[in-house]
Order: C-alpha cells, then structure tokens, then sequence
C-alpha cells in the first residue's frame, strides 16, 4: 500500500515537471511525458501513448479557452489541419487495432516510432530559426492552393505521429506551420496548433481507450500534478533564456531517443 502510495505521488511530481516544462516552452508533453512514463516507470509504451494522449487533450482544452479568449487562434487554419489529422488518425487507429497493442511487437515498433519522432522533435528545436531563415520567403510565395494542400497534409503526418507516438502536434507542428504561414503573428500560430491538438489527441484517445491502452489512473495522477506545473511554468517563462532552455530539452529528448531506439 505504500508503494502504490509512493508511486501516485511520483506521478504527480512527473505531471507538475512536464507541466512546468510546457508552460516555458510550449512544447507538447507528449514529447517530455510518454518517454519519462516508458523509461523512468516501465510503463508499456501503448498504454504511455493512450494515456498521455487524454492527458494531451484535457490540458490542450484549457489552453485553447485562453487563447479563445484572447483571439489568437486562426480557426481556418485549424479546420484545414483537422481535414488532414482526423481521417489520418482514424486510419491508424484501424490499423494498430489489427494488431495485438499489448504484444512485444508493438511494443518494439511504437519504440522505434517514438524515437525516431523525438529525434525529429530535436532537431526542430536546434533549428527552427534556421528554417524559418532557409524556407520562410520560399513557402511563403506559394499560392494559396498549395499552402491549403501542404497545411492538409502537415494535418495528416500529425494525425498519423500522434496517433501512434503522442508526440508531433508541438515543436515540429508549430514549426512548419510557421513556415507555411510567416506572416501569421507567433501567438496566433501556436494558439491554433494547441486548439488543433484537442480534436486530434481526443480522437487518438478515444480510439487508444478502445483499443485498451488508457489507464485511467495513472492519468488522473498526472493531472493533478499538471495544472499547477503549467502555471508555475508560464510564470518562470520570461525569466528563463529560451535558447538555452529550448538547447537543454532538445538534448533531453534526443538521449531519450538514443535509449528508446537502443
């Protein structure tokens, strides 16, 4: 009994630091929680996808009423993402149900998957500024008619990385969004990919619980440490320097890359 008692209060401690960590950088948790719960609490990396996928979209609903709120959610660019990620996730979601989620195969290739996506994660965090530099005039003189066609499919690589990783909807989402559109203010970038993420991560979810890959408790653990992260988070999120914080967890994320690949 004190175990499971020890165990829920590491829980709690493991949502207010992702927590903390999202609130100063922005970037999705799903990058920072799915790994932690794999590596650190040996949970099954099916059930630490389905779960931190709930949790995604009930800390991305709060985030989307603020920046309701503060209008920067362009609500066009979220419909046209959704037109990509919905079907795209309901896609995966079939076909990880014709395989066994709980077996040692799945658990190898969500592995490969996740650490692969965090690698990617990365290397957008290193770059982002280089590529917004690089690509930004480039994209930016595309027609309309392509800049819908590339924002749909950008949906569907998210719908398809979220659904099987839970990682995707955040550095390398708001990223190329950026590209895509660089005369869309930052705030009104990062206000529509969070506001994108709670369809996206509610589907996903809700498929991952059929499937049988939530464990309800484990998140409601997580949620208790996760609201008060995300504030303390926002808070410290100007007196921190963003490069060396944003360098940190890129490195932070490619380790833990390493380990889930090796």
């Amino acid at each position: 009994m004190k175990f499971i008692e020890t165990l829920d209060y590491l829980y709690v401690f493991s949502g207010f630091c992702v927590g903390v960590l999202v609130g100063m950088t922005g970037v999705g948790g799903g990058s920072l929680m799915t790994p932690l719960l794999i590596l650190m609490f040996g949970i099954h990396p099916a059930t630490a996808v389905g779960t931190d996928l709930l949790f995604a979209a009930s800390t991305k609903t709060i985030g989307t009423v603020i920046h309701g709120a503060a209008r920067t959610i362009a609500w066009r660019l979220v419909g046209l993402l959704a037109i990509g990620s919905v079907p795209a996730t309901v896609a995966t979601l079939i076909a990880l149900a014709m395989v066994d989620t709980g077996g040692t195969a799945a658990h190898h290739l969500i592995s490969l998957t996740l650490g692969g996506v965090l690698l990617l994660t990365s290397a957008f965090l290193l770059s982002a500024s280089r590529l917004r530099i690089r690509f930004g005039d480039r994209l930016g003189r595309l027609d309309k008619v392509s800049i819908r066609s590339l924002t749909v499919l950008l949906g569907g690589a998210m719908g398809v990385l979220v659904s099987l990783t839970s990682v995707g909807a955040g550095a390398i989402g708001v990223t190329v969004i950026l590209l895509l559109y660089p005369k869309m203010p930052t705030a009104r970038v990062i206000g529509s990919d969070i506001a994108h993420a709670v369809p996206l991560t509610l589907v996903a979810g809700i498929g991952h619980w059929y499937l049988g890959s939530v464990d309800w408790h484990l998140l409601g653990t997580l949620l208790i440490g996760s609201g008060p992260g995300i504030v303390a988070g926002s808070y410290l999120a100007g007196r921190v320097p963003d490069g060396a914080l944003r360098v940190t967890l890129a490195l932070v994320l490619f380790a833990a890359a390493i380990r889930l690949i090796v």
